[in-house]
């Protein structure tokens, strides 16, 4: 993620009370008694049975206050009446929908499962095919179709029963094209590739397609008799044959292609540079905080994490929006994509003029199980290095492949490096001041992440040495002078492991030589100095 350096979070100002998720596991058995004191209100007032009051506070109300003020009227209910977990409008910050039963990182993660799963969009396809069958039968008794195309009961029986199992066969043609991209995904490609290959949307309209004429077709079968034919049906079905064929051609066609390492790389490359162009239209307009203290002064408490998990996103919003509701500074120190082992400090709080529920907190920081690219674009660039390394293992050797990535690396590292990094990013409300605080990667992390790896596992081979060579060369060419000290380490780095690989003098000056190809193009000596 390359959040904004300083950025002005929209805290939500309606005149109208948010709402909370009311939780209604505890109840009272006799909280209001006629003139008593009602213990449990935030605001310690009193109350006559069968009559409630809300609670009330003069001023702004902040999030921990309405929370309290939100369960004080669940317990306040009669005992026998089941106050459950509802879902109802609320956000404070930029980006707001609605708050529900569960957290941002709940929400998150579950878009995520939708997002890779390959079940959901096949389960609408059916409920739309079945529906459609319903509509098309319904339809039958207009004067559609001609003559020509009306059919006998036999005819339509089995053309029919012939589309749900061709649909039924091609399903598990698709299924093993799946099982055959998986393995050679895990084996010449990189794992970590895979989830985004589950997100393909190509493929989900195929597995809809596919289940959305089955569901159809089987649904007609049940309407046709003796003497009643749904031949409006009948000639829909044909169709969505035609369409699921020409789906299948393109899917084909598509993944022969498009499976190729280089391919590959291509698609995680522009990935990266979209996700990590995202982030830098937010840093435009921002102004740095150098040097200065970010962080409010007073007590600082550690929310640990409930569970382990690598961090995957944050609710930068929804972070700032709670910092600005207790006054205080929240400060990450975890970068994104890093994992968290279960009790480890998950975000510092540091002043604040009441606490914030560290359920909450913990809630606007998703961690799942691995790395996600929505707000990583360096983990984009951990595949495009997996996919480089695993070409120049022993078991691959294909030192091209791995040249034909550096492409794609190099490119990728131009975008990182045209922007300004800082290790530090500060999130302001709309008084400037600063409300969280969040760690990022500088310049060097991403260059030694692109290069390090390939550059030990390619040291003796002349192609991927001059590669990176060229690749260093032209990073000095075409970034600015700040960016400079971090290259000419790598390239000291690199001029190191060539002396080690290649102990020959002539052997070692061709490796020393720049060439964008490898081996091949227009080579030419490394300018020393």
């Amino acid at each position: 993620m390359v959040p904004s350096v300083v950025t002005r979070a929209a805290v939500c100002r309606s005149p109208i009370r948010p709402w909370f998720s009311i939780n209604g596991d505890a109840f009272i058995k006799s909280l209001l008694s006629p003139g008593g004191r009602t213990p449990d209100r935030p605001d310690g007032g009193r109350d006559v049975r069968g009559s409630l009051v809300q609670p009330t506070q003069k001023g702004p109300v902040g999030p921990a206050e309405r929370v309290r003020q939100s369960h004080w009227w669940c317990r306040a209910l009669h005992p026998s009446f089941h106050c459950p977990t509802v879902a109802v409008p609320c956000r404070e910050g930029k980006g707001a929908g609605m708050r529900s039963m569960m957290s941002w990182a709940s929400v998150f993660r579950l878009r995520q499962y939708a997002k890779s799963s390959l079940w959901i969009a096949p389960l609408f396809g059916m409920a739309l095919g079945v529906v459609l069958a319903e509509l098309a039968i319904a339809a039958d008794g207009v004067d559609w179709p001609p003559s020509g195309w009306r059919y006998s009961a036999t005819t339509a029986s089995g053309v029919l029963s012939a589309i749900v199992g061709a649909m039924v066969a091609l399903l598990g043609f698709v299924v093993t094209i799946g099982v055959l991209v998986i393995q050679q995904a895990t084996g010449a490609l990189s794992p970590r590739y895979m989830r985004l290959w589950y997100r393909d949307r190509l493929q989900k309209t195929v597995l809809a397609t596919f289940t959305g004429t089955f569901a159809f077709a089987f649904s007609l079968l049940r309407s046709i008799e003796s003497n009643s034919v749904p031949d409006f049906g009948v000639t829909l079905a044909g169709a969505a044959v035609a369409v699921s064929l020409l789906l299948l051609l393109v899917y084909l066609n598509r993944f022969t292609h498009n499976l190729r390492p280089v391919a590959i790389a291509d698609l995680v490359g522009r990935m990266g540079e979209g996700v990590f162009a995202r982030g830098a239209m937010e840093v435009g307009a921002s102004a740095p905080h150098d040097g200065e203290s970010v962080t409010a002064h007073g007590p600082v408490t550690l929310i640990r994490s409930p569970h382990g998990g690598a961090i995957q996103a944050f609710d930068v919003a929804g972070l700032v929006a709670a910092g600005v509701g207790h006054d205080c500074t929240f400060v990450v120190p975890h970068l994104i994509g890093d994992y968290v082992p279960p009790g480890a400090v998950l975000v510092e709080v540091h002043g604040g003029t009441s606490a914030p529920d560290p359920r909450h907190v913990t809630g606007l920081i998703a961690l799942g199980a691995e790395r996600t690219i929505e707000q990583d674009p360096a983990f984009a660039l951990r595949i495009l290095v997996d996919i480089a390394i695993r070409a120049l293992s022993p078991a691959v050797n294909d030192p091209t492949t791995a040249v034909q990535v550096l492409n794609h690396i190099e490119s990728f590292l131009t975008v990182i490096g045209s922007a300004r990094l800082r290790d530090r990013y500060v999130m302001t409300d709309d008084r400037d001041r600063p409300r969280l605080v969040l760690h990022g990667r500088d310049w060097e992390d991403y260059l030694q992440l692109a290069v390090s790896e390939i550059r030990d596992y390619g040291a003796t081979s002349t192609q991927i040495c001059r590669r990176l060579r060229a690749l260093l060369d032209g990073l000095l060419e075409s970034l600015l002078a700040v960016q400079h000290p971090a290259v000419e380490t790598q390239l000291k780095l690199l001029d190191q492991s060539v002396e080690r690989a290649f102990p020959d003098p002539d052997r070692r000056a061709v490796a020393q030589w720049t060439d964008r190809q490898g081996i091949g193009g227009r080579s030419r000596p490394h300018r020393w100095g």
